[in-house]
């Protein structure tokens, strides 16, 4: 079997090829497990680390044909499409968003059913679909109001993806991921970089800024459950999805403040680290996204999600503190 990783040089894409390469195998399209003999590596940038001969690593534009005709051939049976411009940036250069976020799953796919090989494909989408006048816990049948260019161009997606499903030229599946937090390294542009941001920097030592009101609350999810989920979403079999191609995964529901409240709990004084300043932009997105959604279909279909906060504190210090 060969796999495809779109942003693949990224934070979530290494760190799911380092996963498939160490387990090794994935669902087919008959659902029994397949070696991985391939695992091929698309971004803008090249991914590097990777000394395993399974891998090759293609750097190039998602929206390039080109591109795609060589990361797509008949043996890919398996593609993550991970490739995305984040929040804040989308919103702040539109034509980027726009390309990346829209027009690259939509060659992607195109290039998929040309030749017409079906393969399984999972999507990776957002809580920034949702948007508006929400209720205290997003269901599956809540409508999809994206209140950012990000969470329009997400939402288009999951639309795309849906229908060549329907027509048959993929097997696609939508994991709608909560907030990944905590990522390593420095900060993005997303507008939920702040979510890491407070309990990294403090961590690492430093001083951190919170820009949203201390009751603003939020759906996360660990690096270690989101690639659980995405490996797990992929080998879930089309009659288990059913009509509906699109979960939202289990995450856990907490305000910034009871965040640096997990923090002081874990990590005592670094709490202390954590200065508030509310940005007006970056609060008006992250205030539009819903702080829990009903995630009973995903715990259906065996997608967990983190016990709580604390766990997401401990399993950054685990696994990047210090990296």
């Amino acid at each position: 079997m060969q796999v495809l990783v779109t942003g693949g040089a990224g934070f979530l894409g290494r760190r799911l090829a380092a996963r498939l390469l160490e387990r090794g195998f994935l669902a087919g399209a008959d659902g029994r497990q397949q070696p991985i003999e391939r695992l091929v590596l698309l971004d803008v940038v090249a991914a590097d680390g990777f000394a395993d001969p399974r891998v090759q690593v293609i750097a190039g534009d998602i929206t390039d044909p080109a591109v795609l005709a060589q990361a797509i051939g008949a043996e890919t049976m398996a593609i993550f499409h991970l490739a995305a411009i984040v929040s804040g940036q989308a919103e702040a250069d539109f034509d980027l968003g726009m390309r990346i976020n829209l027009d690259g799953p939509r060659r992607l796919l195109d290039r998929c059913r040309a030749v017409g090989h079906r393969p399984r494909v999972v999507f990776t989408s957002s809580v920034a679909v949702y948007g508006g006048d929400l209720p205290a816990e997003v269901q599956d049948d809540t409508a999809v109001r994206p209140q950012s260019s990000y969470g329009a161009q997400k939402a288009i997606g999951e639309l795309l993806l849906t229908d060549y499903s329907r027509k048959g030229f993929v097997d696609g599946r939508v994991l709608r991921l909560p907030t990944i937090s905590v990522r390593p390294g420095r900060p993005n542009k997303a507008a939920s970089s702040f979510a890491s941001g407070i309990i990294r920097e403090p961590l690492n030592g430093e001083a951190a800024v919170c820009p949203v009101p201390p009751a603003t609350r939020l759906w996360l999810l660990s690096p270690r459950k989101a690639i659980e989920a995405l490996i797990a979403g992929h080998d879930l079999s089309a009659e288990q999805l059913g009509d509906s191609r699109t979960i939202n995964l289990p995450g856990v529901s907490v305000s910034a403040a009871d965040m640096v409240a997990a923090l002081a709990r874990v990590a005592g004084e670094a709490a202390a680290r954590v200065r508030w300043e509310e940005d007006a932009a970056i609060t008006r997105i992250v205030g539009s996204w819903p702080g829990a959604w009903n995630t009973s279909r995903a715990e259906a279909l065996g997608l967990s999600g983190d016990q709580d906060f604390d766990a997401i504190v401990r399993a950054y210090v685990e696994d990047d503190l210090g990296a």
